[in-house]
Formats: C-alpha cells, sequence, structure tokens
C-alpha cells in the first residue's frame, strides 16, 4: 500500500510537472506566432477599432432579432394582404353617401397601362432610388436630413415608399419610435417578399389621394373624371404631389396649393433626369384643373378611418361571410361631424397662438354607444394620426369622476359626506390645488364642482381603509368596468390623472355615467349590405349590447354631483340652454393638457386640446377653449331633439338643498320645462304636423336635407329617428 501510495504521488507530480512545462512551451510558442500579428500606430487603431465594431455586430444583431419580432408577427398570418383587401361605401345615417374605403382589385389599371410620366413623377416626387436599396435608404434619408438641415424645417422626408406602403399596410399612422422600427423591419420584409414592381403597384393602388379616394386610379376619376391611362402629365404632376399632403393639395380643396405642388414635381423630373425643362414647358404653362363637382364636401376621414378598422374587425371574424364588397351605414351625424370640425378649426385659428395649442380631437357618441362624430385632430391632410382613438394623453382632474363613483361605491360616502380640503402627503410627495389654497370642510360634491386635489387623493386613501395603494386598485377597477382600455399604471398621481387614456377612453366611460352604469362599446355602424344588397348585418341584431357594471343607485349620486361642476364649478362654459348638463373638466400638469369631458341624456362628448410634441400650453385649461368648444358643438347637437333625462330624472336647483347641504332626492325640481306628459302631447302633435308635410314634400322633392330638417325638427323620440324612405 505504502509503494503503491508513493507510485502514484510520484506519478501525480510528474504529470503536474509535464503538464506545466508543456503549457509553458505551448504559450512561448502562441506568443511566438502572435508577435507575427503584432501592430503598432494607425494600424492598431484601425485593428481595435474594427474589433469593436464586431462586438458590437453580435449584440446589435441580437437586439435587432428581438425588436423585429412584433412587425414579423404582423406578417404571420398567411393572407396578410388579402385582410385589407374589401371594398366599403360609407353612407351616414340618413343613408347619404360620405366616402370609401378599401381597393378593388378587378377593377386597378394594370401598371404596364400608366404613362411612363405617372411613374416617373411619383418616384422623382417620393423615392428616387427606389429601385436601388432595399426597403431603407441610408443615402435618401441622409440627403432629406441635410436639406431639413439647410432649410430649418421638414422639407422632404426620409422615408421610402417601400416603408409607406409597410404604413399603408400593417401599422398606424401614431408617431411613435416603435412604428418607425416596425416600419423598417417591415420594409425589408417586403422588399424578400416582392418584387419592386409589385411594391410600386399596391402602393399606388392603396396609399390615400384625398377627396376620400384611395388609390391614384380612383383619384385620376375623382379629380379629373378619367382613368389613369388618359392623364395628361400636368395631371399626372398634380396627382404625385398629393400623396405626402392629399388634402392640403387636393385640387377641388386648394387648387392654388395644388397647382405650386405640381410645379414642383415637374421641377423634381427635371432633377431626377427624367425630362429635360423643354419637355415640361407646356405642363407648366397650362396646369390642371379638377372637373367641377356638385358637391364640394370634405369627407369625414378620421371617423372613415376608424370605422373601416371596425369593418375589417367584422370581416376577419368571419361575421360578414365570404363577400369583400359592403355598403355600410353609420351611425355617423354629418351636419353634427361638420359642426365638430369647424369648432375645433375656429378655435385654434382664433386662439391657439394665444394659448400655444396646434391640436384638438373630440368624440360625440349617444349613450348606448353610437358614434355620431369624430375628429382626430386639426387637419387630416397635414396629418393622418387619429388623436381621438390612437393618442393617449394625462386626463387631469377629468379621471376625478371615477375617483368619485368608486368613493360612493364603498358606501362611506354620500354627496353630501363632508370632506376636508387640506394638506396631505403620501411619503414625500405632496400634491396641492390649483392656485395652491385650501378651503377646509365642505360636501363631497362641492370638492368635485371646484376640482379639489387634496381631496381625490384622500378619498383615494379612504376608499382603501387607509392604505392609498388598495385605494387606487379600486379605482383602476373602476375604470376598467366603465370601459377605459388605457393601460392605467398604479402611481400615487393616478386619483389626479396622470395616466394617459384616449379621447375615445373618456367618451366611452363617460357614456356609462349618461346611461345608468351601462358599459358600453363604442361603435359606427349601424347596418351592413353585402354587394347584393342584402343584410348581413345590424348592430341592433348583432352587435355588443350595454351590460350593467354599476348600480343605477351610485350613478344618479354621481351625475347629481357632476351637474354642479357645470352649475357652480369649473365647467360653466359648458352650459347648454334649456338642457341639463354633467361634466367635468381636466387640466394637466404645465398645461399640456386641457379637456372637458360631458353628456346630457342625449349626448355625450369629450374635447381635448394640446399639442403634439407635449409642449406646453399658455395655461389653458379645461374649463376655457374646451369647456367653450364642447358647448358649441352639443348646442347644435341638442338642436330640435327631444330631450332626455340624465340618470335619476330629477333637474337640480342652482341653488336649493344640494347648495345648502340637503339630501339630493330632496332637490328641488325646477318648473322651467314642460312636463313628461306635456312634453309627449305636444310632441305628438308636432310629429303628425311635420310627417303631413313630410309627405307632402315627399312628392315634390324627397331629398335627404328634407329627413334631416325633420330631425332638427324634433322627430327624434325615444330614441327612434323617424326616416323618410
Amino acid at each position: 500500500m505504502r509503494h503503491a501510495l508513493l507510485a502514484a504521488d510520484s506519478w501525480l507530480d510528474s504529470f503536474v510537472y509535464s503538464a506545466q512545462t508543456e503549457a509553458g512551451e505551448l504559450w512561448r510558442d502562441f506568443s511566438g506566432f502572435m508577435e507575427n500579428f503584432h501592430v503598432r500606430g494607425a494600424t492598431r487603431v484601425a485593428s481595435e477599432l474594427a474589433g469593436e465594431a464586431m462586438t458590437l455586430s453580435v449584440f446589435g444583431g441580437a437586439v435587432l432579432v428581438v425588436l423585429a419580432q412584433p412587425a414579423f408577427k404582423l406578417t404571420a398570418v398567411d393572407d396578410w394582404m388579402k385582410k385589407t383587401d374589401i371594398a366599403v361605401t360609407f353612407q351616414d345615417r340618413f343613408g347619404v353617401e360620405v366616402g370609401r374605403r378599401g381597393i378593388l382589385h378587378d377593377d386597378a389599371v394594370a401598371l404596364d397601362q400608366y404613362p411612363d410620366y405617372v411613374i416617373q413623377a411619383v418616384l422623382a416626387t417620393e423615392d428616387r432610388r427606389f429601385f436601388d436599396h432595399w426597403g431603407v435608404d441610408p443615402i435618401g434619408l441622409a440627403r432629406a436630413l441635410t436639406v431639413n438641415a439647410r432649410s430649418s424645417g421638414v422639407v422632404q422626408g426620409g422615408s421610402t415608399l417601400t416603408q409607406q406602403l409597410a404604413k399603408n399596410l400593417f401599422l398606424s399612422n401614431e408617431r411613435t419610435v416603435t412604428r418607425k422600427v416596425n416600419e423598417a423591419f417591415l420594409s425589408f420584409w417586403l422588399e424578400s417578399h416582392m418584387t419592386k414592381r409589385q411594391i410600386l403597384r399596391l402602393y399606388l393602388d392603396r396609399a390615400y389621394m384625398g377627396g376620400g379616394a384611395f388609390g391614384i386610379q380612383a383619384a385620376a376619376q375623382f379629380y379629373f373624371g378619367r382613368s389613369i391611362k388618359d392623364v395628361t402629365l400636368s395631371q399626372a404632376a398634380m396627382l404625385a404631389g398629393l400623396f405626402k399632403a392629399p388634402t392640403k393639395f387636393a385640387p377641388h380643396v386648394n387648387l392654388p396649393a395644388a397647382r405650386a405642388r405640381a410645379n414642383d414635381v415637374l421641377s423634381n423630373l427635371v432633377a431626377a433626369g427624367y425630362m429635360n425643362e423643354n419637355q415640361v414647358a407646356d405642363a407648366r404653362r397650362n396646369p390642371a384643373a379638377s372637373v367641377e363637382r356638385s358637391d364640394q364636401k370634405t369627407p369625414p376621414d378620421w371617423y372613415l378611418d376608424w370605422a373601416f378598422n371596425e369593418i375589417k374587425a367584422l370581416a376577419d371574424s368571419g361575421k360578414l361571410g365570404a363577400d369583400r364588397v359592403f355598403t355600410v351605414r353609420l351611425a355617423l351625424d354629418s351636419a353634427l361631424q361638420k359642426k365638430a370640425e369647424t369648432t375645433i378649426d375656429a378655435n385654434l385659428r382664433e386662439n391657439g397662438k394665444v394659448y400655444n395649442a396646434h391640436q384638438g380631437a373630440t368624440v360625440v357618441l349617444e349613450p348606448n354607444g353610437a358614434v355620431r362624430a369624430l375628429v382626430g385632430g386639426r387637419d387630416y391632410g397635414a396629418s393622418q394620426f387619429n388623436r381621438a382613438v390612437d393618442a393617449r394623453r394625462q386626463p387631469g382632474s377629468s379621471f376625478k369622476p371615477y375617483v368619485y363613483l368608486t368613493a360612493l361605491m364603498s358606501g362611506k360616502f354620500t354627496p353630501q359626506t363632508i370632506v376636508r380640503d387640506e394638506p396631505i402627503c403620501l411619503g414625500n410627495w405632496c400634491p396641492k390645488n390649483y392656485g395652491g389654497s385650501y378651503n377646509g370642510a365642505m360636501p363631497m360634491w362641492n370638492a368635485l364642482a371646484h376640482s379639489l386635489n387634496t381631496v381625490a387623493v384622500r378619498l383615494s386613501v379612504a376608499i382603501g381603509d387607509g392604505d392609498a395603494k388598495r385605494g387606487r386598485q379600486k379605482i383602476i377597477a373602476t375604470a376598467r368596468r366603465l370601459g377605459v382600455t388605457a393601460p392605467l399604471p398604479d402611481t400615487q398621481s393616478l386619483p389626479l390623472g396622470a395616466d394617459e387614456v384616449s379621447v375615445m377612453d373618456q367618451a366611452t366611460a363617460y357614456a356609462a355615467f349618461a346611461n345608468g352604469g351601462k358599459r358600453i362599446k363604442p361603435f359606427a355602424a349601424l347596418e351592413i349590405l353585402n354587394s347584393r344588397g342584402e343584410q348581413i348585418y345590424s348592430h341592433d341584431r348583432d352587435g355588443e349590447p350595454p351590460q350593467q357594471v354599476i348600480e343605477p343607485r351610485f350613478i344618479e349620486m354621481l351625475v347629481s354631483m357632476m351637474t354642479q361642476v357645470v352649475e357652480q364649478g369649473t365647467g360653466g362654459r359648458a352650459k347648454l340652454e334649456g338642457v341639463k348638463v354633467a361634466g367635468k373638466t381636466g387640466t394637466t400638469n404645465e398645461y399640456k393638457d386641457a379637456w372637458f369631458c360631458g353628456y346630457t341624456g342625449n349626448f355625450v362628448g369629450a374635447v381635448w386640446y394640446g399639442n403634439d410634441d407635449d409642449q406646453s400650453m399658455e395655461k389653458m385649461t379645461g374649463g376655457t377653449m374646451p369647456a367653450a368648444t364642447w358647448h358649441d358643438i352639443m348646442q347644435f347637437a341638442h338642436s330640435g331633439v327631444d330631450l332626455k333625462p340624465l340618470p335619476g330624472g330629477t333637474l337640480i336647483a342652482e341653488r336649493g338643498p344640494l347648495a345648502a347641504g340637503g339630501d339630493v332626492s330632496a332637490a328641488v325640481r325646477r318648473s322651467d320645462q314642460l312636463t313628461r306628459k306635456a312634453a309627449e302631447t305636444l310632441g305628438s302633435i308636432q310629429v303628425l304636423m311635420k310627417s303631413a308635410s313630410a309627405r307632402r314634400a315627399s312628392l315634390d322633392l324627397p331629398t335627404v336635407a328634407t329627413a334631416r330638417a325633420l330631425e332638427r325638427g324634433g322627430l327624434e323620440r325615444g330614441g327612434a329617428i323617424v326616416e323618410l324612405r
């Protein structure tokens, strides 16, 4: 045993020594070999940079693979292109055609039938290196950045034609880094799966060209009354100028601007080498003009974009069958839509500079979810991004009704419960009221009417039985029940409206206040017909019905409080003559967002003003331009309609038991309106008289305008609209 152990020890020592010696020799050989690659000076710097570049490339490639996953998921379905291959003709609620979306490929003109100068004008203006790049053009992007820097503004865009197609096929117009990343990856994917001619064809067929026309063939028919095969050089230049700003340069809206843009396109043709100055001289001297149209109405594009997404979702779900051609009657009220658009535009033109406000958005819907009007921004031609649906902004105090409703539902509070407006801190966060003052003890309805921040935070603590976090979780749950779909992360400032929501979210949730506690799903389509004229969808039959999510008694208490926001609080400018209004203002830190969200028994509306770049406004509060805008839109919406009561059916006195601290149910009813029975009697007489007049008028000239006038005259009773057919 001793000999064996000594032998093992000897072998181990020998092995370690031999291994160490051999390793040393190997290291000397390796070092000698690597000496052959030893560099100094500039060569060493270049080698180091190359090594670092390779390392970064490996990690960068891994990051790119991760970032590409969301984009490639959009292309995972085999029929990704057919999903948008539907043709929809939209009508408003009275049956008047208001626009179209989608495309019928059977009606498209083959690319080889296009005049050469049409293709050349598009490429010279939109993407001169289209046939040279692989979807993203670094050279074109660098050139655009250089030109824009020299011009101190956005003169050229850096997106390739393929990138624009990727956005049209798969993405929204949302201005985010995520969208641009997805756009780039989808461009690479399109380039690898389609030929350049296929990409160009799809782009020309699907781009929005203004006037409700999608695709250059539809635009040629709309603006010039001829096929794209027959357009002249001057007309081709005008069409090519529409891709980046279709509404701004639409010839039927602004012919001088369209001609100036067409002249730029002709210059691009020369600069790109497709033509010389002599060849474009005649087109410069004889610019194109659009055909005369009997109606110069601008289509409600933001509304139609949103409605088209609804129809696509229904088609993709199989609810509309195998047909791909539809006629859709919308809940859209064209006159109200126009009023909403002009009101926002007028307010921004008159007061935008004073307040440093550049954008606005609004949604008007019925308490059952039927969207009557939707405005997604100031100018669809300048930006198709829908700020009413796709943008999320801090709601400020317009979020507080969810806090107060949660407090009422807890059973600890009523509108008359005394609360205290005093300083409060959660950790090192100490919210303050607008203006910095405190008012002490007051009834809870008064705290909501004057939008006191400290009271909202105190309520969140009380709702959670002393645990503010638990209270906020209950507030989030209430917002979810009402229909808010935004993420709503749990932050200390959540009760003050620090979490971002959309205008549509606010309108959806406030609809539950107007209808007695039912969650609704906003919808556009009242009925859908297939290509044979057969009704295949009716919202009354096939749509998602409202769901009772809040007990009516709590809604009635909240409504009684929110009427005081308008009667005695921050929303005074939203008052409507002869109509009871409830609502809430909202203003965020540094005046970045201003809101008014309100409702009557007939309609719900949410209005937002702000800036796309999150720039602060000049002290615009929700009680100023947003409330005034809401008033102007809603005053028009309520003209000539039967007024419906708010939940609870009572009309609260401006000075009475509520203001004095009495019980809400004992509030004095005002007698400045007809009784329900008297109103129904007069309404019946009015219906008979209007029906007789309508029948007589229909024998002579049965126009939609007559039907519109009848509704404005009061033929809407109990939610049913008497229409002339």
